[in-house]
Parts: structure tokens; C-alpha cells; sequence
């Protein structure tokens, strides 16, 4: 299989897994306060379905690729019994009766409303949780009963209703914890803090116009020792703090270089990759049989010190070097047992050796069952707060352009299938999710959540149409973002 389609294939796994427990919150809250939840879907059905299944008379019926249940609606009636229709000249349609329920034969679904209809669509976006009595994109105000029944969602007090809006976003947090959790208990964690990094730290162009140097320690940022820190936190710092004070020791010297309030936009204009890595030699640890260091040479254990007469005294020194040698014929110097020896090699077209570098050492830390809990709950705190700290970086017009759909998403899962770096993005998508969906934009759980918040300060509830048409608003807002994010990916692959 593909790095493509295995690329694809996490993806698909990882956002049905996040959208059924986020569905999942709300359908429990909604039950915990005997709501009906009318149906609950993994994937979208337009038309029809791959599975559905209802509990009837205590029995599960299951009906495969078949047309979508008719909805327990009719069309509504004056008092002479002439349709009615809304401004468009629709037929306004309103909920079944208890009676028109009766009515029913056994065997119709609909005749059975306090139970829900499960089922697998057939367009794999997603998914969704149908609440009773709920305006949202599945339900029109049209749809509604003329007065709320009890077991609606619209005549459940305030904070319920706050709850059930809520409960997919904290699912999905907390579903995070738990997965960030069981990762450090089955596999552990790798780290190696700042502050004691063997060689330093290397630095991208823009932060060496600042007065870094390869090879630097760094010491404190903004004042805040980095004492135990892990990198990527100092990385957020850089760039997301505006002006600060970094004091690194330069051989043996403690030296403060100031970081500019405006270098996120330098960060983002120059897309240099990190503004930072941990400093390391180019020692190979390996050699690819019959590619360019083998031809010349080159053996486990040489350090690579510089390249076409550069000095290269670090792994990403050598890295660019050979990046603009592609297809080319250089001069490699290399240290072996304390000699310094030559060698001439052809450069692939994509800028490599054919070597693998031995990499740093990394302190591997394993976690109890009990000690994995708080472990997991800091390292998710800790990337919702960052993620919080970047999300600023959207409304530049940077970062707009970076804004990526599945396309990025899906880039970011590893080509061949591990389990462990799958959970550990499932895990940072989740965060996502929860984030993305309590923004105050209407149509998602956040947009909801302000109008609640509202109806409680001002003590007067949204009208169903109002909800309608702000819904139907944010959603058209939402799929533009969508098509957008997308389009950027398609663009980036043909430029």
C-alpha cells in the first residue's frame, strides 16, 4: 500500500474515531435529561444509508443499503384544512401527532420516536447527533412542533441545555487526556530538556540575523529559565511572545539577544521550518548500500565536518549544503578515528547521502498506570494552551496562506502505519476539535454556547428562526473555510 493511501487511511480512522466520541457527548447529555436523540450517524447519508439499525418491541432491526426512514413530519393544515405554506410558497411541515404515531404499523420505524436510529452513511465527512427539538443543519425551525414537548432540547432549562452543547467539546478534551495519558503508559516518553542538550542548539537564518549562533545554550527566555523545558515549548515562546530577552552562554559567555514583537511575521514570511533544533554532529550511523557515500567511502562512525570546502560542524549545516548541490560531484571532509580524510561524492537529486545520522541521546522515561494520569493531563494542557497561544497567528494574512485542509491534515501521519505516532495525533486533533468547536461562530457548539449565555444575562431566548438562519449562516461561513483550506492544498501541490 501507498504512503498515500496509508496516509489517507490514518486519516479517515482518526476523524471518525474524534467525531463519534464528540457525538457521543452530546447524545449522553441529552439522555441523562431524557431528551430524545432521533438519530445518531457516523459518516453523512444524503439519500440513503450502508447500515441502519433501531431497537424494536427489545429486538435490534438492521436495514442494509436502503433509503432513509421518511421523517415523522406532515404537512401542517389551516382550520379549513388547506396546506400551509411558508414565504417561498413551501409547505410548512410539522411534527406527527401522538395519534398520527399511533396510527402507524408496527413495523415503521417512526411509530417508535423515544428510540434511537443508528446508522453508517455512506459519505465519510464526519457524522452527527440529531437532537429533538434542536435547530442545527439537520433540523429547520419549519420542523418543530408549534409548542415544546418536555422531551425536546428546546424546553430543557438553560444550563442543561449548556451541557448537552458542550458535551461533544468535552469529550473530546478529555478524550484527549486519556489518549496523551495511555500513550505515556504503553510506550513511555522520550525527552531531553533545553537545558541539557550535549551540543547546544542550532539556529535558521532569520534567528542567526539576530545574533544566534549554532552551538549556543540557551538559558532563559523572557526572563523564565528553561530549566527542564522541552523544546517545542521554547519554540512557541519565540515566536508567540512578542519582544522578549534570550540569554544564551557562548563559550562560556552569557550573552542576551533581543527577539523582536514582530518576528512570528518574519517566521512566517520566510517559512523557514523551526527557528530551532537541538545542535547535532553529522556522525553516519549507517550507510545505504550503493548510494553516493557508499561510492565514496564512507563508512558507520565518520563525522562529516564540511562539504564543497563549507564547514559543516553540525547536521543541519550539512543538510543545506547538499541541498544546493543536488546532481552534483563535491568534496566531503570527514573525521575517522581522529584522522581528518577527503573524499569525492555524487550528490542525489534530492540532496542526500544515502546515510542515517546517529541521533541524540534521549532520556526514555516510563510512566505507571496511576503516575500516566497527570503525566497525560499535563502534556495535554500544555498543547491546548500552545495551540491557544498560535491559533493568533490565523488572522495574519501569513498565516491565512498557510491554512491547510485534509490534505496537510492527513500530511502530518506518518507513511507507514505506527500505532504510537497515530494515537499521539489523534490525540493533538482532538485537542483541535474541542478548540475549533467552542469558537463563537454560529453552527458550531461555541455559537450555540454565546446564544445561551445571552438568553441567561438578557433573560429572553433567540427566536428558532433567528437560530435557523444564524446556523444556516455559519454553516455557509464554514464550508467557504473548508473549500479555502482545501484550495490551498491544491494550490501548494501544483506550484
Amino acid at each position: 500500500m501507498s504512503s498515500f493511501w496509508i496516509r489517507a487511511l490514518q486519516l479517515l480512522l482518526s476523524l471518525s474515531f474524534l467525531v463519534v466520541i464528540h457525538e457521543l457527548g452530546h447524545f449522553a447529555w441529552a439522555r441523562i435529561f431524557k431528551v430524545r436523540v432521533e438519530k445518531f450517524y457516523v459518516f453523512f447519508n444524503p439519500r440513503f444509508s450502508l447500515v441502519r439499525w433501531k431497537r424494536i418491541n427489545g429486538k435490534l432491526q438492521f436495514r442494509f443499503f436502503a433509503r432513509n426512514t421518511d421523517e415523522a413530519l406532515k404537512e401542517a393544515k389551516d382550520e379549513y384544512g388547506n396546506p400551509k405554506v411558508d414565504k417561498k410558497g413551501l409547505p410548512i411541515l410539522v411534527p406527527f401527532t401522538d395519534k398520527d404515531i399511533a396510527e402507524l404499523p408496527d413495523d415503521d420505524w417512526r411509530k417508535y420516536p423515544d428510540n434511537t436510529e443508528w446508522g453508517i452513511g455512506w459519505l465519510p465527512f464526519g457524522g452527527y447527533c440529531r437532537i429533538a427539538g434542536m435547530v442545527d443543519e439537520t433540523t429547520s425551525a419549519n420542523e418543530l412542533a408549534a409548542e415544546p414537548q418536555t422531551w425536546e432540547y428546546r424546553s430543557q432549562s438553560t444550563w442543561k441545555r449548556m451541557l448537552i452543547i458542550s458535551g461533544g467539546v468535552i469529550v473530546n478534551f478529555i478524550g484527549a487526556l486519556l489518549i496523551y495519558s495511555m500513550i505515556l503508559f504503553h510506550w513511555g516518553d522520550d525527552v531531553l530538556p533545553v537545558d541539557t542538550a550535549p551540543y547546544g542548539m542550532c539556529f535558521s537564518e532569520s534567528m542567526h540575523e539576530l545574533g544566534f549562533v549554532d552551538g549556543d545554550r540557551i538559558l532563559s527566555v523572557g526572563g523564565k529559565s528553561v530549566a527542564g523545558e522541552d523544546l517545542g515549548n521554547i519554540i512557541y515562546d519565540f515566536i508567540l511572545d512578542g519582544e522578549q530577552q534570550v540569554v544564551v552562554e557562548r563559550n562560556g559567555v552569557q550573552q542576551t539577544i533581543t527577539i523582536p514583537a514582530d518576528y512570528s511575521k518574519t517566521f512566517m514570511e520566510r517559512k523557514e521550518g523551526s527557528p530551532v533544533t537541538y545542535a547535532m554532529p553529522f556522525v553516519i550511523d549507517s550507510v545505504l548500500e550503493g548510494g553516493a557515500a557508499y561510492k565514496g567511502g564512507l563508512v558507520k562512525g565518520d563525522r562529516v565536518i564540511a562539504v564543497a570546502a563549507e564547514q559543516t560542524p553540525w547536521f543541519t549545516n550539512v543538510q543545506k549544503v547538499l541541498k544546493t548541490h543536488a546532481c552534483d560531484s563535491v568534496e566531503i571532509q570527514y573525521v575517522r578515528n581522529a584522522d581528518t580524510l577527503t573524499t569525492n561524492v555524487f550528490i542525489s537529486d534530492l540532496g542526500q547521502l544515502g546515510v542515517s545520522v546517529k541521533p541524540l541521546e534521549w532520556q526514555h522515561v516510563d510512566y505507571g498506570f496511576f503516575a500516566s494520569f497527570p503525566a497525560g493531563i499535563k502534556l495535554g494542557v500544555n498543547t491546548l494552551v500552545n495551540y491557544v497561544r498560535q491559533f493568533k497567528l490565523v488572522f495574519t494574512k501569513e498565516g491565512a496562506e498557510s491554512l491547510g485542509g485534509f490534505g496537510a491534515i492527513g500530511s502530518l501521519f506518518t507513511p507507514v502505519w505506527n500505532w504510537h505516532a497515530f494515537w499521539l495525533m489523534t490525540a493533538f486533533l482532538s485537542i483541535i476539535l474541542a478548540f475549533m468547536n467552542f469558537l463563537p461562530i454560529p453552527g458550531l457548539d461555541g455559537g450555540y454556547f454565546i446564544f445561551l449565555i445571552y438568553e441567561m444575562i438578557t433573560g429572553r431566548k433567540p427566536s428558532d428562526k433567528f437560530m435557523e438562519w444564524t446556523t444556516n449562516i455559519g454553516f455557509i461561513l464554514l464550508l467557504l473555510l473548508v473549500l479555502y483550506a482545501n484550495g490551498n492544498d491544491i494550490f501548494k501541490a501544483f506550484k
